[in-house]
């Protein structure tokens, strides 16, 4: 039988210790609680840190679990759960639409669709179920790093490339960027990540009131904006979709 790796199986005890006692623990406690030395339970801790699983208070130096843990726990659920409740609503939103519908949620360092409704036409299209996204220049993306802290910190802390000349890869000017999206409730991607192409993304909550994903209207920029500004009642429908779909997963308010 194949022996375990005794640093897995520390780290596993350490995220069951602050997760089952006192909402923070100091590195002395969390050392005497797993006989461990404290240069050793320091080491473990300083990984998991880094990872986003574990969090240190800056003013009492103590430890808790990290939103990232959290997010793990609950990504299978979250992830399948809204799905389903979306597919009668991004169903609609693409009749209604005329243009194709991504759903998306945070994964890795970008966006991963999850569900994608086809443009309702005749033209040949393929499936991007199980393609990623980028977080700083796309409508998804930027609605997901405007609400999700996990997402803002993957946005801004990467290198933003440059995938067309309106991409915008300044951290001030995303910055502003994200902060309009909050002020508004969605994001636009006009010809952004690809030339030609124009999206509109709202996000989506669930009964926690946490983002647990965005969804897009993505079309031509011909179709989707008029005098280079996104057709209101395309953004109307996108967030009336979003808010939908929230109701769905339990939200109350959003």
């Amino acid at each position: 039988m194949a022996k375990n790796i005794q640093s897995l199986e520390r780290a596993a005890a350490m995220l069951r210790l602050l997760a089952g006692g006192e909402r923070r623990l100091g590195l002395s406690d969390i050392a005497s609680s797993l006989d461990l030395a404290k240069g050793t339970a320091h080491g473990i801790l300083r990984t998991l840190q880094a990872e986003g699983f574990v969090e240190q208070d800056p003013a009492s130096g103590r430890y808790q679990l990290g939103a990232e843990l959290l997010r793990l726990g609950n990504s299978y659920l979250d992830v399948h759960e809204l799905r389903a409740r979306a597919l009668v609503w991004t169903d609609d939103l693409a009749r209604s639409s005329g243009e194709s519908v991504h759903l998306g949620v945070l994964h890795q360092h970008g966006v991963l669709i999850v569900h994608h409704v086809f443009r309702p036409d005749d033209s040949r299209q393929v499936l991007e179920v199980g393609a990623m996204q980028p977080l700083h220049s796309t409508a998804l993306g930027k609605v997901l790093a405007a609400y999700d802290p996990v997402a803002h910190t993957e946005a801004v802390e990467v290198e933003r490339k440059a995938f067309t000349p309106a991409t915008v890869t300044d951290l001030d000017a995303f910055e502003s960027v994200l902060d309009l999206t909050r002020a508004k409730g969605w994001a636009a991607d006009v010809e952004e990540t690809w030339e030609g192409v124009a999206s509109v993304a709202a996000p989506i909550h669930d009964r926690r009131r946490m983002p647990v994903g965005a969804v897009a209207v993505t079309g031509a920029v011909e179709r989707v904006c008029d005098g280079g500004e996104l057709r209101s009642e395309l953004v109307a429908a996108v967030r009336d979709c979003a808010r939908a779909v929230s109701r769905d997963l339990g939200a109350s308010r959003f």
